[in-house]
């Protein structure tokens, strides 16, 4: 997909058209904004028309690589698959630290023990064999049914270096959609823990595709027999490995078309569509991505965000690429923070869902903490945010004083923090740069588009926007006059994003229906976000397509946007943000911060015999209801924006009860169905009030 020559033909026939003529003055020129505005008025992004002929200039390149599309990773051009960088790195890192997994003696959990690069490469060959002496033959779907942990990674260089196609089946899918993505991708081969066995073997009749099953961390005298006429064995993974040992087999790499992965996307609504990514995807979006970064042996990363999902597994290749060291956290997102004490990062990716917590917990400790110890903070604080915004170096006096202590709750040596998957709130951004000391950036992707679209440059020291193009694709912006947004918008161009470029995926599995419905006959990838072109060519994500509700009186809402404002607030662990056509307001449930409540009804000096209670107490209600229209307000919400009746709740949104998607953004329609009663109850309250109003 990438047009290069095209590109180049493009651009030296405009610069021909923008040559002065004898009569033309080169003072004329200057003030052409078009002209200006390619060479590199834009900044962090170069303009080119899409179409000379309609004189239009609406793509927008990185300008770090404005004439040609990244594919490849500019020093190394001979890697063109995953399988490719993986030999590459066994064979530069060989004897450095690779995989770390926290070691358990006596019950309890020590330090890490760590893995080569070396020694994974020697895994990924037996597994790999082992497949092959299995009978499983190249060019199979193979299923990983189980949470981060070096077994997924040894296995997916497997998968790479024998042509395999790995196929993640989420933790949190349930048995429905795992039962639909096996038959679906025709996996021959599930990979799984002993506490999901039990589960597969239960409906072992509805997956007829599957053949062999490999237990992970399962002990050979503990495997259960199946009758031999299902045709499925069952072996553990060190089995498998031993096996693969005794009968090696050489590699069967892949080309950079052929398929590495069908990842499922979960989306909110419907069955799961199975995104096919190809290996030259993967290379080109990190190529692009991290063309000028620079990192190394001495990074250390941890991996506790989701493997299934796009975001870590471009990190992973990623960390491979540079010969990073990536440890796994235990398992348990509540023991994270142990985890990264003693793992001590140097790169730390998140979702905003994450770090919303941390800035809530930083400033209620710091609330708290009360007298000189809060003071101290605030002038650490503004002394450090003025030096940051006149870019000078704050002095160091204030991370001795003050901000030291609160880097240590990552480890103390994280330099790179990373937000993807929802939008970060510019104030929770500078807060993370001024308390953590190191880059903090933002990213915006998709599955479909091998992850990063694009990401803010180093350097750049606003935040509120999500960066210029990974120099592996080009962006433009399409009208979408159903929402009032179009490419005559001021100050500012609005539309959806659309994406082109090598990073763009190939469709969805047995879906051409679907894949149309995204991909345009001239190769864009439409991605259903609406954009808009900060000064500078940054790319600012401003609504959705599919989210947006109208409320009674017409006015158009982007919930995503209102509940990233009232996250902020102390009491707020997580925020639905309800409306409809029906109604003229919103509403929302909010799974409260217990302590944080707690906190509040011992100084209310109210009693309750347990959280639910306090929950439904009017006061709580009106306390947090008080708290979310100051962060409102702060946010300068529009007042249709605003909601006007709250539901507590105690319970958190999560996966396991249906209400997030792997990704950790609410899943609407299922969030709607949960909370019915609670949302028909608080616009029954609201219609009474109204009506009591009315009366008076």
């Amino acid at each position: 997909m990438d047009h290069t020559p095209a590109a180049q033909r493009r651009l030296r026939a405009v610069q021909d058209h923008l040559s002065p003529t004898a009569d033309e003055s080169p003072s004329h020129l200057r003030s052409n904004p078009t002209a200006g505005e390619f060479f590199s008025e834009q900044g962090y992004s170069v303009v080119l028309p899409e179409k000379l002929q309609t004189g239009k200039w609406n793509v927008y390149r990185s300008m770090r690589s404005p004439l040609q599309l990244v594919s490849k990773f500019p020093n190394h051009p001979e890697i063109g698959t995953l399988h490719d960088n993986f030999v590459r790195s066994v064979d530069t890192f060989r004897d450095y630290k690779y995989l770390g997994t926290r070691v358990r003696v006596d019950g309890t959990v020590g330090e890490y023990k760590w893995m080569t690069y070396g020694e994974a490469g020697t895994a990924r060959s037996a597994i790999g064999s082992g497949l092959i002496y299995y009978g499983v033959p190249k060019g199979s779907s193979i299923g990983l049914y189980f949470i981060n942990r070096p077994e997924w990674l040894i296995l997916d260089h497997a998968c790479s270096a024998y042509s395999f196609i790995s196929v993640p089946l989420y933790d949190t899918l349930g048995p429905d959609a795992v039962k639909y993505i096996v038959s679906h991708a025709v996996v021959q081969v599930i990979f799984c823990v002993p506490e999901t066995l039990n589960v597969l073997l239960s409906y072992l009749s509805d997956i007829p595709t599957v053949r062999l099953i490999v237990v992970v961390g399962g002990m050979d005298d503990q495997i259960p027999s199946v009758p031999s006429s299902s045709g499925v064995q069952i072996v553990t993974y060190s089995k498998l490995l031993n096996v693969g040992r005794s009968n090696l087999q050489p590699f069967c790499p892949p080309k950079p078309d052929d398929i590495a992965t069908i990842c499922y996307t979960s989306g909110t609504t419907g069955t799961p569509k199975g995104a096919v990514l190809t290996h030259g995807n993967f290379i080109a979006s990190i190529a692009g991505g991290t063309m000028d970064e620079k990192f190394g042996p001495s990074d250390v990363y941890i991996s506790y965000l989701p493997l299934a999902h796009i975001y870590e597994r471009a990190n992973q290749v990623m960390v491979v690429h540079f010969g990073i060291a990536v440890g796994f956290y235990q398992g348990d997102s509540m023991k994270l923070m142990d985890d990264l004490a003693v793992l001590r990062p140097t790169i730390f990716c998140s979702v905003p869902r994450l770090y919303n917590r941390i800035y809530a917990g930083i400033t209620n400790a710091v609330k708290t903490s009360g007298g000189l110890k809060e003071r101290l903070f605030n002038a650490a604080y503004n002394a450090k945010r003025q030096a940051l915004l006149h870019g000078k170096n704050p002095s160091p006096m204030w991370d001795r004083l003050v901000f030291n202590k609160i880097k240590e709750k990552l480890g103390g040596r994280v330099r790179l923090m990373a937000s993807g998957a929802s939008p970060l709130s510019p104030d929770i951004m500078e807060f993370l740069k001024i308390c953590f000391g190191g880059r903090v950036t933002e990213g915006y992707g998709m599955t479909e588009s091998t992850c990063v679209i694009s990401c803010i440059d180093e350097g750049d020291p606003l935040g509120g926007h999500v960066g210029s193009p990974n120099p592996a694709c080009e962006i433009k912006l399409v009208d979408v006059p159903e929402m009032n947004y179009t490419s005559d918008d001021q100050p500012n161009p609005r539309g959806e994003i659309c994406v082109r470029g090598p990073i763009v995926f190939r469709g969805y599995h047995k879906d051409e229906t679907q894949t149309r419905e995204v991909i345009d006959e001239d190769g864009w990838l439409h991605t259903g976000d609406i954009g808009t072109w900060l000064p500078g060519g940054r790319l600012k994500i401003i609504d959705r397509k599919k989210n947006i509700f109208k409320l009674a009186q017409g006015e158009y809402i982007a919930p995503e946007k209102i509940e990233n404002v009232y996250a902020k607030c102390k009491f707020v662990a997580q925020c639905f943000v309800y409306g409809d056509s029906l109604n003229a307001s919103l509403v929302a449930v909010v799974s409260v911060d217990h302590d944080v409540l707690k906190a509040w009804a011992a100084s209310e000096g109210i009693m309750y015999n347990d959280l639910a209670q306090l929950c439904n107490d009017s006061r709580a209600k009106a306390v947090v209801l008080t708290e979310m229209d100051a962060a409102g307000r702060d946010a300068q919400l529009r007042g249709f924006e605003f909601v006007k009746a709250v539901t507590l709740v105690t319970e958190p949104f999560t996966l396991e009860n249906g209400l997030l998607t792997p990704t950790f953004k609410i899943k609407r329609p299922q969030a709607k169905e949960y909370f019915a009663k609670a949302i028909s109850d608080m616009y029954s309250e609201l219609s009474r009030t109204d009506n009591s109003q009315k009366t008076l």
